[in-house]
C-alpha cells in the first residue's frame, strides 16, 4: 500500500489548486478528474474501498464521519455520488438506493465542510433537472418551483442536504440534464436503434433536457472557477424533444426511427414513477445562470451532442 500522505502535500506544478471529488468513478466524475489533472490541478478522490494510491481517501465504509482535514486547503469539493436513475424498474428497494446513494454522501460532505468554518472550500454538489418535474409549456430557469414527483422530492432532499454545509461557504447545486453519451442517456437508445426498434417514446413531442459530456465537465469547472452559488441548470442551450434526440441518433447510426413505444407498455415494464419522471416528462430547462455568467457551449444543439458522442455509421 502506498505511504499515507496528507492531501495537498505533493501539489503539482499547475496553479497550486486542489479539488476533492466524491463519485469520481462515474461517467461525469471520471471525465472531470481526467480534465482537472490534465491541466495540472491536483485531485483528491474519495473512494469506498481501501485506497490504492496516494490521492485516494477511503470514506463511507464505516460509521466514522469524513475527516474535515481531507478537505482542508482545497479550492472546492465536488459531490457527484448517486446510483443511476437509468436503471429500471424503480422498485421500492431501488428507490431507497437512489435516496441513500445521494443523501448520505452529501450529508457527510456538508458536515465536513461546515466544520471547517470560514476556511471551507466551495461545495459543488450534484442535483438533477428532475427537480422541476414534468411542466409542459414552461421555460424552467433556476428560480422555478420544485415539481411533484418522486424524483423532484429526491432532488429537493439532495439539495437540502448540500445546503447543510452552512452559510459560511459557497454552495452550488448542479441541476444536471441527462448526458448525451454512449454510457449516458444514449446507452439504451443505441441498443434499440441498432436493432431497428427505435421510434417515438409516447407522443415523442415531450421536451427533454440534455447536455453533452464535454459541456457538462466544462460547466462544472466553470462553476468551480466562478463565484456562482445556488442552483445552476447544466443543460444544453437549445430546446429538443424526445423525437429530436431519437431521430438524430437514428440518422447518425443510419437506422430507421419508426416504432412508437406506448406509454402504457413502458409503465407496465419500467414502472409508473420511472416512466413519468424520466421518459415522458416534459421539461424545457434553460441554463440561464450559466449563460448569464458568460459560459459558452461547445455543443449547442442535441444533434451536435449526438455527433460528438457517436461515430457515424460506416
Amino acid at each position: 500500500m502506498p505511504e499515507a500522505r496528507t492531501p495537498g502535500d505533493d501539489r503539482r506544478a499547475g496553479d497550486g489548486r486542489r479539488v476533492v471529488v466524491a463519485g469520481s468513478s462515474g461517467l461525469i466524475g471520471t471525465a472531470l478528474v481526467e480534465g482537472l489533472r490534465a491541466d495540472g490541478i491536483e485531485v483528491t478522490t474519495l473512494v469506498r474501498r481501501p485506497p490504492e494510491a496516494a490521492h485516494e481517501v477511503e470514506w463511507l465504509t464505516d460509521a466514522a464521519p469524513l475527516d474535515p482535514a481531507v478537505l482542508d486547503g482545497a479550492t472546492a469539493v465536488v459531490g457527484l455520488n448517486g446510483a443511476s436513475i437509468g436503471r429500471f424498474p424503480w422498485t421500492g428497494k431501488y428507490k431507497n438506493t437512489l435516496l441513500w446513494s445521494r443523501i448520505t454522501p452529501t450529508q457527510a460532505l456538508a458536515r465536513a465542510v461546515r466544520e471547517l468554518g470560514t476556511d471551507a472550500p466551495a461545495f459543488i454538489s450534484a442535483s438533477a433537472v428532475g427537480y422541476y418535474g414534468s411542466t409542459p409549456g414552461q421555460k424552467l430557469v433556476e428560480s422555478a418551483a420544485r415539481g411533484e414527483s418522486f424524483l423532484a422530492d429526491l432532488c429537493g432532499e439532495w439539495e437540502a442536504a448540500a445546503l447543510g454545509a452552512g452559510e459560511q461557504t459557497r454552495v452550488a447545486l448542479l441541476r444536471t440534464a441527462p448526458v448525451v453519451h454512449q454510457d449516458g442517456v444514449l446507452k439504451p437508445l443505441m441498443l434499440l436503434t441498432r436493432l431497428g426498434a427505435s421510434g417515438p417514446i409516447g407522443r415523442g413531442a415531450q421536451v427533454w433536457p440534455w447536455i453533452a459530456l464535454d459541456d457538462e465537465v466544462r460547466a462544472i469547472r466553470h462553476v468551480i472557477d466562478s463565484e456562482l452559488s445556488g442552483p445552476v441548470n447544466l443543460t444544453g442551450p437549445t430546446r429538443a424533444t424526445a423525437n429530436d434526440l431519437g431521430f438524430a441518433l437514428a440518422v447518425r447510426m443510419n437506422r430507421p426511427f419508426a416504432l412508437r413505444a406506448p406509454v402504457w407498455g413502458m409503465k407496465l415494464v419500467l414502472g409508473r414513477d420511472a416512466t413519468e419522471a424520466v421518459l415522458t416528462a416534459d421539461m424545457d430547462v434553460v441554463p440561464a445562470v450559466l449563460q448569464a455568467s458568460g459560459f459558452t457551449f461547445a455543443h449547442p444543439t442535441v444533434e451536435d451532442a449526438v455527433a460528438a458522442a457517436v461515430p457515424p455509421a460506416g
